[in-house]
């Protein structure tokens, strides 16, 4: 089974599996089908509403009162390298800015700024 579990704070949160084993499982609880739900599409954040910089990473870090190393091992990073992109020395892929932004409250990193 292909599952991929999603953990915060070191927990697991969530599982994530491909449909067709979804639908198995359902079926083997005795579960109807479950029909796929379209999910709604997010609309542009205007200029005016801006997202902040990832230069500003470590004053958000800090604003929400979490340490570097905390921060760090949550999104799955090392310090080093989170020191790195709040330097600037080093651009985040997608993944890492989606978790950066869903730890420190700010919506729409997961797209570059």
């Amino acid at each position: 089974m292909g599952v991929q579990v999603i953990s915060r704070d070191g927990k697991p949160e969530y599982a994530v599996l491909p449909w067709e084993q979804y639908q198995a499982l359902l079926a083997a609880a005795g579960q109807p089908a479950a029909q796929p739900s379209v999910a709604a599409v997010q609309a542009p954040v205007p200029a005016s509403e801006a997202l902040p910089p990832l230069s500003r990473l470590a004053e958000l870090r800090e604003a929400k009162g979490l340490a570097r190393d905390k921060l760090a091992r949550t999104v799955g990073i090392s310090p080093s390298y989170l020191a790195m992109i709040e330097a600037g020395e080093r651009e985040p892929d997608a993944a890492i800015r989606r978790s950066l932004a869903w730890e420190l409250g700010v919506p729409g990193w997961g797209e570059a700024s």
